[in-house]
């Protein structure tokens, strides 16, 4: 079929330049004919590909279960901007990359690209904007080309978390590489070393993801905090359960810190084996940690002795400034001597 059409242009492009035709009375009909004879070559050689872009009705069609985004997260307040944009310009600019489907009755497309776009038009059809129309660019695709094709124009979005774009990555490692990182890594165009911290954020236990207000505030500055916290096994034990605890305090309405960076703090705090509480000993040694009532850090003890002591105080060790004056008045009771009344 290729060389059927590459002989078809051919022979039209010979037809157009053969001596034996008639001259043309107008250079504009050459122009236009010959542009179309290119056209044609390129077509059949594949140096331009053409691609059908349609206005389809969003409800036709429905998620490819390989795209990287958690469209049942998207909401208002997520795709606002969006929404913004399309009411504003009227139309949909950018199409959806979509793939034709025949084994479904109620969908004629799944969107390889574009969750947000298919949600954003869908909202406006069902807030006083029916006559909205979603963009699509229909493509011939693989799954394994649907994925790279997806992953490459997601990668520079913002509106795309850390977390959504992990877990594909690490859904495609099994379904598309046969677990082989470095042939994934090759194939994406990415350094083994920044695919493996994406696996690593995908690989997380759900106590951990759990412990955050939503795994979406999950980034991969967070994995290279936490990933270290989980070794050896008796680390990992205490840190598992304070993410249930936290997990737990949530959904019980009780106060929880919100901020990943908070969440992240607690769990570290809690890798280690819990210290004695109270001021330790006059021992003017090694160094050694004032725990509070709660069990969290307030200040380390760096030198005692017969000249003085030397304190570090802890301010983010989770501790309250309550604790933190207790712990100094015991200690101030201990080592300086009571003023005569």
């Amino acid at each position: 079929m290729a060389a059927k059409n590459r002989n078809f242009a051919a022979g039209l492009a010979d037809a157009i330049e053969s001596p034996g035709d008639q001259p043309r009375s107008s250079r504009l009909g050459m122009g236009v004919l010959a542009g179309r004879g290119n056209r044609l070559a390129e077509l059949a050689t594949g140096t331009l590909v053409n691609r059908a872009v349609e206005l389809i009705d969003p409800a036709r069609c429905r998620m490819w279960h390989g795209h990287n985004r958690d469209y049942a997260a998207l909401s208002e307040e997520r795709c606002r901007d969006l929404i913004d944009s399309l009411k504003a310009q009227g139309k949909q600019e950018v199409p959806a990359l979509v793939r034709r489907i025949r084994d479904d009755p109620d969908h004629d497309f799944e969107v390889i690209s574009g969750a947000r776009r298919h949600w954003s038009v869908s909202w406006l059809r069902s807030h006083n904007y029916p006559d909205f129309r979603f963009l699509v660019e229909i493509r011939e695709l693989t799954d394994e080309e649907a994925f790279r094709l997806s992953d490459i124009e997601n990668r520079a979005r913002e509106d795309i978390s850390d977390y959504e774009r992990a877990r594909d990555y690490l859904r495609a490692l099994d379904a598309y590489y046969g677990g082989k990182q470095l042939e994934m890594a090759e194939r994406i165009h990415v350094s083994t070393s920044w695919l493996s911290r994406y696996l690593d954020l995908a690989r997380l236990p759900s106590d951990i993801t759990g412990a955050f207000a939503s795994p979406h505030d999950l980034g991969i500055k967070h994995v290279t905090q936490i990933k270290p916290l989980l070794k050896p096994e008796d680390r990992r034990d205490r840190v598992l359960s304070e993410g249930r605890r936290l997990a737990q305090a949530r959904a019980d309405g009780e106060s929880v810190p919100q901020a990943p960076a908070d969440v992240v703090r607690l769990l570290a705090l809690a890798a280690d084996a819990p210290k004695k509480t109270g001021t330790p000993k006059k021992t003017g040694k090694a160094p050694s940690a004032v725990t509070g009532t709660s069990g969290a850090e307030v200040m380390r003890i760096d030198k005692q002795g017969r000249k003085g002591v030397t304190i570090t105080l802890l301010p983010r060790g989770g501790a309250t400034r309550f604790e933190a004056e207790e712990a100094l008045r015991e200690l101030l009771d201990r080592v300086w001597p009571a003023s005569p009344d």
